[in-house]
């Protein structure tokens, strides 16, 4: 039998490598595990109303404790658990600020980027050891403690370790606006600010991020929105969905397939070198990896069939938005989205919609910055269609005729045809909440 990698030679070595595999794999499982009963145990025996809403385990810090004034934190009204539930390049950005303009989110962007970096970073023989199964247990133990308002728990992914729960690593804290807000920052943000596509001006006016206050601003809103596009499946959300705990809303946002790879190229450069020298040239490098768009739309597809199917833990908790029916008509779908989450569409919300989607935006587009979230949003639903060659086009068509026909995105047959504006790729399709 042949060795594994990292074993030595000889009977004994390779004995001891399998003891180390199975003892690695044991102790993520029982991690995870532990961590979900002590969450669930916490949950349970707090002292407060609220049952989750005060976690005794942070005993040994007073501002934690002062938690426990139930006059300080929100009403009982049944609190909203939003996942905004995408992948890269999606629009995601863009529909999550959505959620963050309205005063009674605690809006968090991409947490789970802490958790992948911590796997990432981990030695290569845990990485091999830690499958699939155990890097989304962890997302969602992570996702569970996020909605529960525990910030403290994100502090077992952040490196370097913060100190008494402060840190300066948090990942796109400038994305959200209670993370730059009192309590968490004493110095209120003018609305200016928001609009910046500047990630260092809220930790440089704010300073470091006190996941204490952090915690306690997540407790005094009334509902919890997360953005990720790292989980890959809405199947692997099943479990968050039937916690009895959680209210999960998933809105899952998707994209046509060209886009989202003409958009990577232009914010990715260097990890899509391959795929610009095929779009300036024409001609398909023998080493671009089409892997990702590959598996980008089969994760599409999957989700999409798994809620056409109507499953009993999907009823009234998802809704698919499709990016470009977002971007045509944002008033729109942004009400209806509200209307899916059960919430009113706050003044500040049509507002933000108004300034930055109508065709005299000044800010920076998604092409010359990665993150930005302002843009005229009926021109950039199909631009990509001027900036990606025919070749790769009908590369990808190829890839995904599948996940094109699903959801809507009609193919081309020829260069003329893709740059042809006037008629739109994208079909009109009613898409319901699952009932």
């Amino acid at each position: 039998m042949p060795q594994r990698e990292g074993c030595r030679a000889g009977g004994g070595g390779r004995m001891e490598c399998s003891w180390k595999t199975v003892l690695l794999l044991v102790c993520a499982s029982l991690g995870v595990q532990y961590t979900a009963i002590r969450t669930l145990r916490d949950s349970l025996s707090g002292p407060c109303r609220g049952a989750y809403r005060c976690q005794s385990r942070y005993h040994g810090d007073s501002r934690w404790a002062a938690l426990c004034d139930d006059s300080w934190m929100s009403n009982d009204s049944p609190r909203k658990h939003i996942l905004l539930f995408a992948t890269t390049r999606s629009g995601s950005s863009f529909t999550g600020q959505l959620l963050n303009q309205h005063p009674g989110i605690f809006y968090v962007f991409e947490p789970l980027y802490h958790v992948q970096q911590a796997f990432t970073n981990s030695s290569s023989r845990m990485r091999r050891s830690l499958d699939r199964r155990a890097l989304l247990g962890a997302y969602r133990d992570l996702l569970l403690n996020l909605y529960t308002c525990d910030l403290h728990f994100v502090e077992n992914y952040i490196h370097p370790e913060p100190q008494d729960h402060v840190t300066s690593s948090f990942f796109r804290r400038s994305s959200s606006h209670a993370l730059c807000s009192p309590p968490v920052c004493l110095e209120r943000m003018d609305a200016v600010a928001f609009d910046t596509p500047d990630e260092s001006w809220c930790p440089k006016r704010c300073g470091a991020l006190n996941l204490t206050l952090a915690s306690m601003s997540c407790l005094s809103k009334e509902h919890v929105a997360i953005k990720t596009v790292r989980v890959p499946e809405v199947a692997d959300l099943r479990t968050l969905s039937e916690d009895p705990r959680l209210d999960l809303k998933i809105i899952h946002l998707v994209r046509d397939p060209r886009a989202i790879l003409t958009s990577r190229i232009m914010a990715f450069a260097d990890q899509f070198r391959a795929w610009k020298i095929w779009n300036a040239t024409g001609r398909q490098p023998r080493y671009v990896d089409l892997t990702q768009i590959t598996s980008t739309c089969e994760d599409m597809a999957a989700s999409t069939e798994t809620a056409l199917q109507r499953p009993a833990w999907l009823r009234g908790r998802y809704l698919l938005v499709r990016y470009e029916d977002l971007a045509l008509d944002p008033k729109a779908k942004a009400t209806e989205i509200y209307r899916f989450l059960g919430l009113e569409m706050e003044e500040k919300v049509r507002a933000w919609i108004a300034k930055n989607t109508n065709s005299n935006v000044s800010a920076p587009s998604e092409w010359n910055y990665r993150y930005s979230t302002t843009r005229d949003s009926k021109t950039t639903a199909e631009s990509w269609r001027l900036r990606l060659g025919f070749d790769i086009v009908r590369t990808v068509q190829k890839l995904c005729n599948e996940t094109l026909a699903l959801l809507g995105y009609r193919p081309v047959c020829s260069a003329a045809e893709l740059r042809n504006l006037s008629h739109s790729l994208v079909e009109h399709r009613t898409f319901q909440p699952v009932t």
